[in-house]
């Protein structure tokens, strides 16, 4: 990877709260058109980073530069117009208004007319699959209609980067299998998409790199067929049994070293 071609370039961020060292010394390049994942335990700090990517924290140390530029520390709302939108883990839609209205919020970022908007928040429905529910209030929605208006909220901005944070938490194995074409759909269409995922599945799936974080550090990197065959991933997060599944995942979807 060449530091020019990086979309997000990430130089030794750390942040600490009190004692607790939530992100130490992490560096990462993410490269345009990519689909790439950040995985790890609970309490690893994926959380936190995306925060400190976005702007929602700022670092104790180290620089964020997205498309060439320093970010650090600047706030969500100049990055999403800058062309990195982020999700949340915990989906909070404006309950009273209508599936299309919400997603209208994301789109309003660069559409100031109420028609345009509602225009372009009707054809990102369609992409994530919330076409047939525009007029339904979002308090309504099922948690999988809720991941899903959320992913079209940021989408709506028109990002080049998009940070998912755990977009497929909570839904059952039939809703996760829906939600993997969609996801896939956003990448191909050439918006670069930086996910936090516990579900390995779908990473092995989707992702074409991945970075592991430990107790705030980065312990690997690489593809989902390196990382999950790591010794010190196996260790820390994966496990032997759920390695070795993965593994032969990988294998039968022909990504295997």
């Amino acid at each position: 990877m060449t530091e020019t071609a990086a979309l997000l370039r990430v130089q030794h961020l750390s942040i600490a709260f009190g004692g607790l060292r939530a992100v130490h010394d992490v560096s990462l390049q993410v490269m345009p058109g990519t689909l790439s994942a950040v995985i790890g335990p609970n309490g690893a700090g994926k959380t936190t980073l995306f925060a400190l990517l976005s702007g929602f924290l700022t670092p104790d140390s180290g620089r964020v530069f997205f498309n060439g530029r320093d970010i650090t520390g600047q706030a969500p709302h100049l990055n999403a117009r800058a062309g990195m939108t982020r999700t949340f883990q915990i989906v909070q839609p404006f309950a009273s208004q209508t599936v299309l209205e919400n997603i209208a919020v994301g789109a309003h970022l660069r559409e100031a007319g109420r028609a345009r908007a509602l225009a372009q928040a009707a054809a990102v429905a369609e992409r994530v699959g919330l076409q047939t529910q525009l007029n339904q209030p979002a308090g309504d929605l099922t948690v999988a209609g809720r991941k899903r208006l959320e992913l079209a909220r940021a989408l709506a901005t028109q990002p080049q980067l998009l940070l998912l944070d755990e977009v497929l938490a909570g839904l059952n194995p039939q809703e996760i299998e829906g939600m993997i074409p969609v996801v896939r759909g956003i990448a191909d269409s050439g918006v670069t998409v930086l996910m936090i995922e516990h579900v390995m599945q779908a990473v092995m799936n989707l992702a074409q790199h991945v970075w592991v974080l430990a107790q705030g550090e980065l312990i690997a990197s690489g593809t989902p067929a390196e990382v999950t065959a790591h010794p010190t991933v196996i260790e820390a997060y994966l496990g032997k049994g759920t390695a070795a599944r993965l593994q032969a995942t990988a294998k039968t979807a022909g990504k295997a070293p």
